[in-house]
């Protein structure tokens, strides 16, 4: 996540991490019931998301690149109108099937428009501050608990993950070759023996320390969102409402 979040000082980045988690999960759910015959509605989706980087001041390249991680799916969407069965079509000069041209153009649309979303909450909203908004959103505590240490501590397993290989490489240890996987499976056990005793070392001390399985109580209530920032982050569900029915009116 810290690789995501973009420093700036946008109106969206001001936000209170809990209404902005919020406003995206609801938009996002209202594009996914869309039906998918309608295709404007995804073009007016398309223009929101647009408005709302905007807004963030996030770059296009760089949601460009980042929701390059659906790529699989759109390959299997673009597949479908071809593999599908059913009433045959001609598009571009090319036969294919009515349903699986819907179904292909049904996951790319809703695919790219949820992760386009999530990105910009990414970039606009550090680690720390996704939990404290998911807390506040009453969270189960156990998930945001496991992801509070997961972030804090996934970049000191990562230093030593890397220590541990340069110790292995420094005594002749090359982990190309198949015949020396034994040694970095022992490595992995190794590292994963020092991460759960550092974890009953870490919890132990937050324990005698007064931790009883939450949050401190002025971490959550510090800039909790008020009336007005609520009204305005409800101008995405709002908007993405209003375009989704639209399109089942005129169906």
């Amino acid at each position: 996540m810290k690789g995501l979040y973009l420093e700036r000082d946008t109106p969206l980045h001001r936000l209170p991490p809990e209404v902005k988690i919020a406003a995206m999960v609801t938009a996002t759910v209202i594009v996914v019931v869309t039906p998918r015959e309608v295709v404007w509605a995804f073009a007016g989706y398309a223009i929101l998301v647009a408005v709302l980087a905007a807004v963030g001041r996030v770059p296009a390249g760089w949601l460009a690149r980042r929701s390059l991680v659906e790529l699989p799916f759109v390959l299997l969407a673009l597949a479908l109108p071809f593999l599908a069965a059913g009433e045959r079509v001609t598009v571009l000069g090319l036969e294919v099937a009515r349903e699986g041209l819907y179904g292909g153009f049904n996951i790319i649309a809703k695919g790219t428009l949820g992760v386009l979303l999530s990105l910009i909450l990414a970039a606009t909203t550090t680690a720390r501050d996704l939990i404290v908004g998911l807390d506040r959103l009453r969270c189960p505590q156990i998930i945001t608990q496991i992801a509070t240490f997961m972030l804090r501590y996934l970049s000191v397993l990562g230093g030593e993950a890397r220590r541990m290989r340069i110790a292995r490489v420094s005594r002749g240890d090359d982990p190309r070759f198949l015949w020396q996987l034994r040694g970095f499976a022992t490595g992995v056990g190794a590292l994963f023996l020092r991460a759960f005793e550092r974890g009953e070392r870490v919890y132990l001390a937050m324990v005698s320390r007064g931790y009883e399985g939450r949050m401190p109580a002025a971490w959550l209530a510090a800039g909790a969102a008020t009336r007005g920032q609520w009204l305005a982050a409800a101008t995405l569900p709002a908007a993405t409402a209003v375009i989704a029915g639209t399109a089942v009116i005129l169906g």
